[in-house]
């Protein structure tokens, strides 16, 4: 695997998130990692940051059409008229005229999810969007959203203490992809022993060992947020070592009381 390798195709294996990065960090965050060797960006329409993100990649060296661009539509635009109203405005603020990948950015009681998807690949037929997608769905309903049409992946958080397990499963089944958000639990996992212990063996992080663990599971691709060049670079720098069957059954065991 390297940098550039992409799900199926679509989906570079390793993004970057772009959450409360704002203002100039956010600008100069989206370039340094694009000049990186990053093609897929991530945001959303209620981290308030897409002008900021727009900006950055023009400000790197990379062409738009090489780039894997995501937005969310927020939970208080999720009718046929709020989705059809706020993705143009989406695309105004990126400058762009379409974005690779549209989600429904988390599930409400309110929302009525056929007519939403339904609005989305309408988007699709029309240029705006080239994939659709949802983020913080159960297994359940990501499979109810996958039988209206087709759902590219459910983005949720996951981390080797917060697994989703049962969503990989559904989208193992149907050739769809999990997106991970907040896969180093912010920052959280860094002090972990159980992956400290095995990146001591390659040389690597426990943040590099928790990337490559999730990538290494397969139909997942990894969104770590890193603004500082620094740490953009110890994420990318995954493709060189593979971990064992038992290195990988040995973090999937880890537990961790959440709060």
């Amino acid at each position: 695997m390297k940098a550039d390798d992409k799900l199926f195709g679509i989906m570079p294996v390793i993004g970057l998130g772009t959450w409360e990065m704002t203002g100039n960090i956010c600008i100069g965050g989206v370039a340094s990692a694009l000049n990186l060797g990053y093609r897929h960006i991530d945001t959303a329409q209620i981290y308030g940051n897409e002008k900021e993100v727009g900006k950055g990649i023009r400000q790197s060296e990379v062409k738009r059409e090489e780039i894997f661009l995501t937005t969310k539509v927020a939970t208080f635009n999720l009718t046929p008229a709020g989705i059809n109203r706020t993705v143009p405005e989406s695309l105004e603020r990126l400058a762009t005229s379409y974005v690779d990948l549209l989600l429904i950015h988390w599930p409400t009681g309110s929302m009525v999810l056929e007519d939403c998807l339904e609005t989305m690949f309408g988007l699709k037929e029309k240029g705006l969007v080239k994939h659709v997608g949802v983020s913080n769905f159960d297994p359940g309903l990501f499979t109810k959203a996958m039988s209206i049409g087709p759902v590219l992946t459910n983005q949720v958080k996951f981390t080797p203490w917060h697994k989703e397990f049962e969503n990989l499963a559904v989208a193992r089944a149907k050739d769809r992809i999990i997106t991970a958000y907040s896969p180093l639990a912010r920052g959280g996992i860094v002090n972990d022993k159980t992956l400290g212990k095995i990146g001591s063996k390659y040389g690597k992080s426990a943040s590099q060992v928790t990337l490559r663990w999730l990538i290494q599971l397969g139909n997942v691709s990894v969104i770590p947020k890193a603004s500082g060049k620094r740490h953009q670079e110890e994420d990318i720098d995954i493709f060189d070592f593979e971990l064992t069957p038992e290195e990988m059954e040995s973090i999937k065991k880890i537990r961790r009381l959440l709060h």
